[in-house]
């Protein structure tokens, strides 16, 4: 289509722009995402606590709707046996990360099992999507739609994911100090204590999309409550990184090399010409796409795209988000890069019924902003209308899908130095 000369048929027509445009500005104001500060300098248990107190209300309508929503997949004594149980897993995590969830539990008069659940199931069921720019001036920005709740509950009455709205409400900024210096900062959900989304300014920011494998994260917890402590879950690694990582060469290594309880994508932009990679993890494997290397569909050499599947592979027909994202890129154009990740993270199906926040940053500025999303119907449950047609949230205007994308292959390398 793109070589063609034809129009595509994801053309927006009203020119949305970053920041959102002023029909939204509202709504925006009303989710309004609150700013905290995490004082690294302070005992792991009293890190939170403001946070907390102010949060555990929100953060108790997650775990009822948890509870209630699993009992689908899991029964009854589901909870029974995360209060009994859990706990001695939270024993074995290293520290301080075990100390600053017996603070968090204490705070939010939640169980200590509750609280380390609600940390290990964002190693499951998040749905995202990634993009990072490289402009004209070699400067990296970056942009996500965290997506999260998939089967945990639907909402018949209002067409929303249960999980997706009791999430909304726990989103906040937090800026991580140390010696009165903001180290890095983060998007986050409240009691959560890894990262899935931060900028270290100057250095690098960071993002996490879940991928999906056999050898997945239930493996991995099976062995650590073995006793096999010799891999990393992905939350805390993350913190690791942003805390102990001066620059992008030094987080990529970091992010590439460790076994890992679950399989991931991190997804990287640095400061500096040509810093910006996806590192597609196995739990013992990785593999890593440098900016410059072209996806299907792509002929501009200055962003990558990323969902929940190896780039070297087909996304399911009930699940791409990356066709309409690339051929969205192409459209849009290098130009004018907040105004690009806005109109394509904006763009359905990549902003969806599961999508609750989208986040954009400036590496060099160290900025990072965030507001809270909802898929207006016409708008499908998960991440594809299975009437193919893919809608731009913007204009309410139907784009029909694109052609299927050609067969590509390609390994993940292990045991490689970075």
């Amino acid at each position: 289509i793109l070589k063609s000369g034809v129009p595509h048929p994801y053309k927006t027509t009203n020119g949305s722009q970053f920041p959102p445009v002023k029909k939204l500005r509202k709504k925006i104001i009303l989710n309004n995402i609150p700013i905290y500060q995490i004082n690294l300098n302070l005992p792991p248990q009293e890190r939170w606590n403001q946070l907390i107190q102010d949060k555990k209300q929100d953060m108790l309508n997650l775990l009822n709707s948890l509870k209630k929503n699993s009992l689908l997949f899991f029964g009854s004594e589901m909870f029974h046996l995360v209060d009994n149980f859990m706990p001695y897993l939270t024993k074995t995590l290293p520290q301080p990360y075990q100390e600053e969830l017996i603070g968090i539990s204490k705070a939010a008069d939640i169980s200590l099992g509750e609280i380390t659940l609600f940390n290990v199931f964002y190693e499951f069921f998040s749905v995202c999507t990634s993009i990072i720019i490289q402009s004209k001036d070699n400067c990296f920005y970056h942009g996500r739609n965290l997506d999260f709740g998939l089967f945990l509950g639907w909402d018949e009455k209002n067409n929303t994911w249960f999980t997706s709205e009791y999430l909304k409400p726990l989103v906040v900024k937090l800026e991580f100090k140390k010696n009165n210096k903001t180290l890095y900062s983060s998007i986050n959900f409240a009691g959560y204590i890894g990262i899935l989304t931060g900028v270290k300014k100057e250095s690098f920011s960071l993002t996490v999309d879940e991928r999906f494998k056999l050898n997945g994260g239930y493996i991995g917890i099976s062995e650590w409550i073995l006793g096999y402590h010799n891999q990393k879950w992905m939350g805390l690694l993350t913190r690791e990184v942003m805390e102990n990582a001066k620059d992008y060469k030094t987080a990529q290594k970091m992010l590439a090399k460790p076994k890992l309880i679950a399989p991931v994508y991190f997804i990287l932009a640095g400061s500096k010409a040509n810093e910006g990679c996806i590192i597609t993890r196995g739990r013992t494997s990785f593999d890593i796409w440098n900016i410059g290397e072209k996806q299907t569909y792509q002929n501009g050499s200055w962003y990558l795209v990323q969902t929940n599947y190896d780039h070297w592979e087909n996304p399911p027909f009930f699940d791409d988000r990356r066709t309409p994202a690339i051929i969205c890129m192409e459209e849009f154009g290098q130009e004018k890069p907040f105004s690009t990740l806005n109109k394509v993270l904006s763009t359905r199906p990549v902003l969806n019924k599961l999508t609750t926040y989208t986040a954009l940053m400036d590496v060099n500025e160290g900025s990072i902003e965030a507001w809270l999303r909802e898929c207006t119907d016409p708008c499908w449950p998960w991440e594809v209308d299975l009437t193919g047609k893919f809608i731009d949230s913007s204009t309410d205007g139907v784009r029909s899908s694109a052609p299927e994308q050609q067969n590509i292959s390609r390994e993940t390398t292990e045991d490689v130095t970075v």
